[in-house]
């Protein structure tokens, strides 16, 4: 076997873990992060039919979490906390407000819908923590 032939096997080789490693692995939500001395977060980006994007905030228990979706009519979103067993229905509306159940972090997750026109969206939602 020529040299060539033995490098592009073990370039291969070497090559498919990163490959499979980088595509297999699921990335890191979004940590929302308010401004100093301000309770609300203003989130947007563009997403294509059925992807989504997902958000991570800190709350404390008893406070009150409002989230105003400007765009619902393309994106719905729920929040969820598999160890408190809290989660909302994806939703749809415009308007949502909710009690924190225990203090800790609340996966935020944005959806945009399958829809024939536009593909292709930007999403805006403000969430906001009250007392």
């Amino acid at each position: 076997m020529k040299w060539s032939g033995i490098l592009l096997i073990c370039a291969l080789a070497c090559g498919f873990p990163t490959i499979f490693a980088q595509n297999g692995g699921k990335a890191e939500p979004v940590r929302i992060v308010f401004r100093e001395g301000k309770a609300s977060a203003d989130l947007s980006g563009w997403l294509s039919n059925c992807q989504a994007m997902e958000y991570v905030f800190g709350a404390e228990k008893g406070r009150s979490v409002t989230i105003k979706n400007s765009t619902n009519r393309l994106f719905d979103f729920r929040v969820f906390n598999d160890e408190f067993e809290f989660e909302t229905e994806f939703e749809s509306s415009s308007v949502l407000s909710f009690e924190i159940p225990e203090t800790g972090d609340y996966m935020f997750f944005i959806r945009k819908k399958q829809v024939r026109s536009p593909r292709r969206a930007r999403y805006s939602l403000t969430l906001a923590i009250g007392r």
